[in-house]
Order: C-alpha cells, then structure tokens, then sequence
C-alpha cells in the first residue's frame, strides 16, 4: 500500500506531512465519535421502552390500590355511621 505522502516529501516538508497525519487522526476520531453516539442512542432507546412499560405497571397498580382504598374508606365510613366502630377510625 502506497501512502499519500513518501518519507522524501515528508523530510521536504515536515508541516505537511504532519498536517496530513493530523487530519487523519481527527477524521478516525469522528467517525469513531459517531459510531459511539449511535450505539449509545439505541441502547437509551430501548431502556426507555422499557422504563415505559414498568411506568404503564405502576399505573394500573396505583389505580387498583386507590380503588381499594377508596372501598376502604367507605366501608369504615358506612360503619361509623351505623355505629358499628368509633366515629373517628373512618376519618
């Protein structure tokens, strides 16, 4: 493999040739950057389909246990008012 620059004009011209070296080393690093960025986002894509699904099971635990809880509290309420329990435990 030929480079695209030969140790003669590198010896000719040092900034040049370090330029080119330079570049190349950037370019590599960017495109490696990019890659990594794109890995990274699917990778947060898929936990955040999954965070949703765990989010959307609270919900519908959440909305059962107020409904318990709601039962609850009318059960100690109807209670009280019959005189069943204490006037205060349903408050």
């Amino acid at each position: 493999m030929k480079l695209p620059i030969s140790y003669k004009d590198f010896a000719k011209d040092p900034v040049k040739g370090m330029l080119f070296i330079v570049l190349t080393a950037v370019g590599y690093l960017y495109y490696d950057n990019k890659v990594s960025y794109t890995d990274q986002i699917g990778e947060i894509r898929q936990d955040n389909k999954e965070l949703k699904v765990k989010v959307d099971k609270a919900i519908v635990q959440l909305r059962k246990s107020d409904s318990a809880l709601a039962v609850a509290i009318t059960k100690l309420e109807v209670l009280a008012t019959l005189g069943q329990i204490p006037k205060g435990v349903g408050k």
